[in-house]
């Protein structure tokens, strides 16, 4: 598992890549891609951004090459975007109705959360019910949504639609509920810390998916993985754990298996899980599977 990262260790990453990013061009015009083969079988791998903004080009010959001669598409989840589905599972795991979040902080981090709560206009009460991890995620991605990123102009969406043109079947690595749980199931010191993370960089939010999306278009592998794990809670190895490690290995499996079919097939995941020293590729290796940049 990845070495805990201090928050001191986590500014300095942030602060080289946003160096870099001010001062390199881009390496490549695509995200990168990962296949894994056999003699009958093809699996492309690319990373994917789950937030962008409107008419972000991220697409490439390649990618679109890739894409056409697949017959099904592998996302982590199908139907994240089901708002539904959403509703009728986040109260049972993202919502407290006993215990004021505000509460369970300390004065600081009450301090923080307000001025969170105030800059996104999310009304303080709907806070107030939600667990700290529900509070986590949406404090992290209303300030994106308000600098112009839209979940529906994601990765994901995007390549689902064209799946479903193209009548080719969609499935998923894990279930809605399963994702969830991945930080509803979180110990609650864990949880809180999280939110703690997130609440302490939630000034850096936005310039720091600006430099992962820099670094994603630009196929710098390296440069991702230093902004990826130094977002907020992922220096925590239970987050970690959860949140990444857990899954990859998981996810490996998955592949392998369906590696030992026959046909082509494209998955995307995010980006963040084909980088560093637990990645998506690193499992697939552990089972013998070699993925190759192409």
């Amino acid at each position: 598992m990845l070495t805990k990262l201090t928050h001191r260790a986590r500014r300095a990453l942030a602060a080289c890549a946003l160096a870099l990013t001010a001062l390199a061009a881009p390496a490549a015009a695509a995200p990168a891609l990962w296949a894994i083969k056999d003699h009958d079988s093809t699996i492309y791998i690319l990373g994917s951004i789950h937030i962008l903004r409107p008419g972000t080009e991220w697409r490439s010959p390649k990618i679109d090459r890739a894409f056409a001669a697949s017959q099904d598409l592998v996302l982590e989840v199908v139907g994240a975007d089901d708002v539904a589905a959403m509703q009728a599972i986040l109260p049972k795991y993202g919502i407290d109705l006993t215990t004021k979040l505000s509460t369970r902080l300390e004065p600081v981090d009450r301090e923080r959360l307000a001025a969170a709560v105030a800059a996104t206009g999310t009304p303080p009460q709907a806070v107030e019910v939600m667990r700290p991890w529900l509070a986590s995620m949406s404090l992290s991605t209303l300030p994106l949504v308000k600098a112009g990123f839209d979940p529906k102009a994601g990765v994901e969406l995007s390549l689902t639609a064209q799946a479903k043109a193209a009548g080719k079947p969609i499935s998923g690595l894990e279930t809605l509920e399963q994702q969830i749980r991945f930080l509803a199931d979180l110990p609650p010191a864990v949880e809180l810390a999280m939110l703690k993370a997130t609440l302490e960089d939630f000034d850096k939010s936005v310039p720091m998916t600006e430099q992962m999306l820099a670094a994603w278009l630009a196929a710098d592998q390296e440069r991702l993985a230093a902004v990826f794990l130094a977002e907020g809670g992922l220096d925590d190895p239970a987050v970690y754990e959860a949140m990444l490690a857990r899954r990859n290995r998981d996810w490996a499996g998955q592949l392998k298996a369906k590696l030992a079919g026959s046909g082509t097939s494209f998955v995307t995941v995010g980006a963040g899980h084909l980088v560093g020293p637990d990645s998506l590729q690193v499992e697939l290796a552990k089972l013998g599977v070699t993925a190759e940049r192409q």
